[in-house]
């Protein structure tokens, strides 16, 4: 199958790199900008123990001229609209489309503009960042993949995408509950970035300065939606999340608060403010999590104003 990953970066340039090493067909949708950086240094990823250069098939927006089989789909939420107007080309009758972004409001715009039946539920998990050289930078070693076709949705070729994406140098599976992955991806998500945003800090740096039941109580808070909306999350991973938002010591940060760190826009409204909105909608009552959504909209007022 032919693979179009839209954009190179920290997310979608990893996996693609994997996939073209493994030999599968891949092509890179980029800027023009970011493809005269690639056509120089390749597509580069460091970090944790590897040193890997490809050089990639490329193409620039607004040259698409033929479909493809399977886009992957790793933009910002900020950048989501402009993206699907930039790789809509290259669907065609048989595509289908994989989006690994936070939260689920992506769903909705593909599932608008393409039809659910080709859009698939996709997670992913990575420890990655782009560094000043545009160069993918390895922070740790976890990475990979879930996906499959969500509740009432019926995608052809499924079996097919799960053999390209499979044995390409990370666990790839395919999963038979996607949408219920999505959630508990998005329960921790909001909850931890929540906590890093709203009280500025590390997990680690929240439990030192006495901030551990407000990270548990933002745990609950994202389970119990989630619960509400039909995806409860497994008691033990529910203990686990809350163990990991209260660990002592713990480094453990989202890129959300990496974005907000560097003084970048973050997908805050995405992860946080949708979630709000569909506690309210519920009926769930989320204080913490509401405290956490208007933090970070301060931040992001005050980044637009500048």
């Amino acid at each position: 199958m032919r693979v179009l990953v839209i954009g190179a970066g920290a997310t979608g340039g990893l996996f693609g790199v994997r996939l073209a090493q493994a030999g599968r067909d891949v092509t890179f949708l980029v800027r023009p900008k970011r493809a005269e950086v690639l056509r120089q240094r390749g597509l580069r990823v460091h970090g944790a123990g590897q040193d890997l250069t490809i050089q990639p098939k490329l193409l620039v927006t607004g040259e698409i001229t033929e479909t493809y089989d399977v886009i992957l789909v790793s933009v910002k939420a900020s950048g989501l609209e402009q993206a699907i107007e930039d790789f809509a080309p290259a669907v065609g009758p048989d595509t289908l489309i994989m989006p690994f972004l936070n939260g689920m409001r992506h769903m909705e715009a593909l599932d608008k503009q393409f039809g659910a039946d080709r859009v698939l539920g996709g997670v992913v998990r990575v420890q990655t960042t782009v560094d000043d050289n545009g160069d993918i930078l390895r922070v740790g070693e976890l990475e990979d993949m879930s996906y499959g076709a969500r509740a009432g949705t019926a995608p052809a070729r499924l079996d097919e995408v799960h053999k390209t994406l499979s044995g390409a140098g990370f666990p790839a599976e395919l999963s038979e509950h996607i949408d219920a992955d999505m959630w508990a991806k998005w329960v921790f998500i909001a909850s931890l970035g929540g906590a890093n945003g709203l009280l500025r800090g590390t997990v680690g740096e929240i439990v030192a300065a006495g901030g551990a039941r407000f990270a548990a109580d933002l745990v609950d808070e994202c389970a119990a939606v989630a619960a509400k909306a039909g995806y409860p999350l497994p008691q033990a991973v529910h203990e686990a999340l809350r163990a990991r938002s209260t660990a002592q010591g713990s480094p453990a940060a989202t890129s959300m608060y990496r974005d907000l760190s560097n003084g970048y826009p973050t997908e805050s409204e995405h992860i946080l403010g949708d979630l709000v909105d569909r506690a309210r909608q519920l009926g769930v009552p989320t204080p913490v999590l509401e405290l956490a959504a208007v933090s970070m909209r301060v931040y992001e007022n005050k980044l637009a104003a500048q």
